[in-house]
């Protein structure tokens, strides 16, 4: 059975794309799952962390599909594509890696060009779980990048998803967009009772494993109150500081790839892995 997890969090900046890729390497490789990331941010981070840049402007060059193509099938048609016609998913899926285990890894793209859709969002929300429902025998994990807004494509991954992930940075205004995410599930919940979609958790991210300042330790109790609040759980690990992820997505690698990362901190992101699989109920 496939299982899809949305990352997202209504305040931008928390490292929200930099986990889901470490997530969605460690969820293939080291827990041999196949699994296909999608995202959903026009900024298209993901995108170009797991292409690189060189790749995902060549890609852009020829003009092959991405998530845009997902959402647009059915717009008017132009010279280009003549009448909408049902999208083929082999060619908007780029694949990533296989493994001799059977585990892969696999992308929906994104490109700038998404935010066109914020812009005539009319009756396209139901488009992506439509594609990822096709397609979902395929992988055992679909793991979404959420931009970090309330809009078409927040409704679009809430509808395709059975999970939601808030990755959360402890600094200062890191509840700020609790309550509004609060607010837009208890919103799609009544407006779709006819699905469930449950808060896995929060999981702290980019915090400080030692000599841990006061505005984090603040930060952190505040999120954890207001969770609580929520009835939201809060992952038991988290995930650390290192300058190796940073490091590791200007090569489009994950921390178990990257140079010079410490063992103790692929380990650490082991620990993360494991609780994101367990939160979910894979593992």
């Amino acid at each position: 059975m496939t299982v899809a997890v949305s990352l997202i969090n209504m305040k931008g900046g928390v490292g929200k794309t930099t986990l889901t890729f470490n997530l969605a390497w460690y969820c293939a490789w080291q827990a041999n799952l196949r699994v296909l990331a999608v995202d959903l941010d026009p900024q298209s981070n993901l995108s170009q962390y797991f292409m690189g840049a060189e790749k995902y402007l060549e890609y852009l060059n020829e003009d092959r599909a991405t998530v845009v193509d997902i959402f647009e099938q059915f717009s008017a048609p132009k010279s280009s594509r003549h009448a909408p016609a049902l999208l083929d998913p082999k060619k908007v899926i780029y694949n990533l890696r296989r493994w001799r285990d059977g585990s892969l890894l696999d992308l929906v793209p994104s490109r700038l060009e998404l935010a066109w859709t914020l812009k005539n969002p009319t009756e396209k929300a139901h488009l992506l779980p439509q594609f990822l429902a096709k397609v979902g025998p395929s992988y055992d994990l679909i793991i979404i990048d959420c931009a970090p807004t309330e809009s078409i494509l927040t409704a679009a991954a809430y509808r395709s998803s059975r999970y939601v992930v808030v990755p959360v940075r402890p600094e200062f205004l890191a509840t700020i967009g609790l309550p509004l995410l609060a607010r837009s599930l208890e919103e799609f919940r009544l407006m779709h009772q006819d699905q469930a979609l449950d808060m896995a958790g929060i999981i702290f991210n980019d915090l400080r494993r030692s000599n841990t300042p006061p505005e984090q330790k603040r930060s952190r109790l505040a999120v954890s109150t207001l969770a609580a609040e929520f009835g939201w759980p809060v992952f038991d690990v988290a995930a650390h500081h290192s300058e190796s992820y940073p490091a590791g997505s200007r090569q489009g690698t994950p921390i178990f790839m990257t140079d010079y990362a410490r063992d103790y901190v692929k380990d650490e992101f082991s620990a993360v892995g494991e609780n994101f699989l367990a939160s979910i109920g894979v593992k």
